[in-house]
C-alpha cells in the first residue's frame, strides 16, 4: 500500500453522507481549509433525493405534519434532549437556504421551503410528508393533492417497481389514477433494467423520443404522467424538459428503492461542487485511528484500497453515521463508537436495546442511542464535559433521536451540520 504526503487541515470531516457533505460545503464557505474524508458508497447510496424535515410526530400515533416548523415546536417541547432543541429555527432556516443555493449551482432545482410539507407519493404506493422535493416530483404532489388524472408508466423487466402495485395501493385516495407498462427502448430482451443503467440512457435523445412517442399514444385523457425516478443523472434537469415537452403534458418522478437516482444526483453535486470551493475530497477513505496531539489538534490515520497517509487537522468532524455508516458498533455487550471510543448513551442492559415487537408504537431503545452533545455539538463524557475542544459530532450519531420514523434524517443531517460548523470556525478563531 503506498504512502501519500500528510494533508494539514483546518477541519477534517469524517462521513461522506448528507451530514457530511453538508458540514463540507458550510466549512469550505466559510474559508475553513476541509478535508473531507469517506466512503462514498455507503449511506449516500440509499438517500431517496428527498429532503425531510420533520414529516411524523408524535412517533406512537404516527401522526404526519404538514407544518413541520410547529411540529418541530412540539418536539423539542416534549424532548429537550433531541438536537433540534439546541438550534434556533431560524438557524436551520439558513442552513437549507445554503444549501438550496448550492444545489441551483450545481443544476438540481428543490421546492418548498416555506412552511409546509409536500406529500409525495412513494414506490410502495404509500405517501410521505417532505420538506423539500426535486422540482421534478413536483407535478406529482399536486396531482395527488388535487386527485386529476394521471397515468402512472412503468417499464418491462424494470426492478422493484410496479407502477400497478402503486396504483392499486392508492386506488382509494386517488380513483382516478391509472398504470400502463412500456419497452424501454434500450433494454434487453428478458433482460433486468437498473435505475441507474436506465438514468444514464436517457442522456440519449433519440432514446428520450422514443419514450414520448410511447407514452403520447396511451396517455388519453390523463393531465399528468408520472414515471420512477430515471429521468436523467448528469443533465436531469434537460432530459426533464425535454421530456415533458415532448409529451405535451407534465410530468413527474416518482422516488424508487435504492439506490435511488435522486439520491446519486446529490451526491455527484456535491462531488463536483466541493473541489470548486477548495475542500479536498478523500472518497475512497476510511479512518483507521484517530489520535490527539500536542499542539490540541488531531492526526487520523486514513487508508484505502492502494493508499494510505495522514491528515492532521486543527478539529474534527465526527459524521460516520450509526449502523450503516459504521459509525457505531453493536457488540456482544454494548454499543460502541468506532473513531475515537467515545461514550454511547445506551440502555444499561443489551434486552433493553428492544422491545418485544417490532412494530411497538413506542419505537426501539436502541433507535435513540448515540452521542450527547453540549451545545457547541461537542461529544460529552460522563462528566458532561467535552471530550475534545475541537472535536464535533453531526447526524445520525447523535443520541436522543429517531430519524428514520420521525422523517427528519436530511434536516437533522443539515441542521447539526451548519450549527456544529458555525462553532468549529469560532473555536478555530476563524
Amino acid at each position: 500500500m503506498k504512502e501519500s504526503e500528510p494533508i494539514t487541515c483546518d477541519v477534517a470531516i469524517i462521513g461522506a453522507g448528507m451530514a457530511g457533505m453538508a458540514s463540507a460545503l458550510y466549512a469550505a464557505n466559510r474559508g475553513l481549509n476541509t478535508v473531507l474524508i469517506g466512503r462514498t458508497n455507503g449511506a449516500t447510496t440509499f438517500a431517496s433525493g428527498l429532503l425531510d424535515l420533520l414529516g411524523v410526530y408524535p412517533i406512537e400515533q404516527k401522526k404526519k405534519r404538514l407544518h413541520p416548523w410547529k411540529g418541530m415546536a412540539e418536539l423539542v417541547a416534549e424532548c429537550p434532549e433531541h438536537p433540534f432543541a439546541m438550534i434556533p429555527q431560524s438557524a436551520i432556516r439558513e442552513a437549507f437556504a445554503e444549501l438550496l443555493e448550492f444545489l441551483k449551482l450545481e443544476g438540481l432545482d428543490y421546492c418548498g421551503g416555506a412552511d409546509k410539507n409536500h406529500e409525495v407519493i412513494t414506490a410502495l404506493g404509500t405517501s410521505k410528508p417532505t420538506y423539500l422535493i426535486p422540482r421534478s416530483m413536483l407535478e406529482g404532489a399536486r396531482a395527488f393533492r388535487e386527485g386529476r388524472p394521471c397515468l402512472l408508466i412503468d417499464f418491462h423487466g424494470m426492478r422493484e417497481y410496479s407502477a400497478r402495485q402503486i396504483t392499486s395501493v392508492l386506488s382509494k385516495k386517488w380513483p382516478a389514477l391509472r398504470s400502463e407498462r412500456i419497452e424501454f427502448p434500450e433494454a434487453l430482451m428478458g433482460g433486468e433494467l437498473y435505475t441507474t443503467s436506465m438514468a444514464d440512457s436517457l442522456e440519449s435523445a433519440a432514446l428520450r423520443t422514443k419514450i414520448a412517442e410511447a407514452a403520447r399514444e396511451i396517455r388519453k385523457e390523463n393531465e399528468v404522467v408520472g414515471f420512477p425516478a430515471i429521468l436523467g443523472l448528469k443533465s436531469a434537469r434537460k432530459v426533464f424538459a425535454d421530456l415533458q415537452t415532448q409529451i405535451g403534458a407534465p410530468i413527474f418522478e416518482i422516488p424508487t428503492l435504492p439506490p435511488s437516482v435522486p439520491g446519486l444526483r446529490l451526491k455527484e453535486a456535491f462531488e463536483s461542487y466541493l473541489p470548486k470551493i477548495g475542500a479536498r475530497f478523500l472518497p475512497f477513505f476510511f479512518v483507521s485511528e484517530a489520535r490527539k496531539t500536542g499542539d490540541g489538534g488531531f492526526e487520523l490515520t486514513a487508508g484505502g484500497e492502494s493508499h494510505h497517509g495522514l491528515v492532521r487537522s486543527r478539529a474534527v468532524i465526527l459524521a460516520t453515521g450509526r449502523f450503516l455508516g459504521k459509525g457505531l458498533l453493536a457488540e456482544r455487550r454494548a454499543i460502541r463508537e468506532t473513531v475515537f471510543n467515545l461514550p454511547v448513551y445506551q440502555p444499561g442492559n443489551r434486552k433493553d436495546w428492544h422491545r418485544e415487537h417490532f412494530f411497538d408504537p413506542e419505537g426501539h431503545a436502541v433507535n435513540r442511542c448515540g452521542l450527547v452533545v453540549d451545545n457547541l455539538f461537542r461529544p460529552v463524557g460522563k462528566n458532561e464535559t467535552p471530550a475534545f475542544q475541537t472535536l464535533f459530532a453531526v447526524g445520525s450519531i447523535l443520541a436522543h433521536q429517531d430519524w428514520a420514523r420521525t422523517k427528519s434524517g436530511a434536516g437533522l443531517a443539515i441542521a447539526t451540520a451548519y450549527q456544529a460548523v458555525n462553532a468549529c470556525r469560532v473555536e478555530l478563531g476563524k
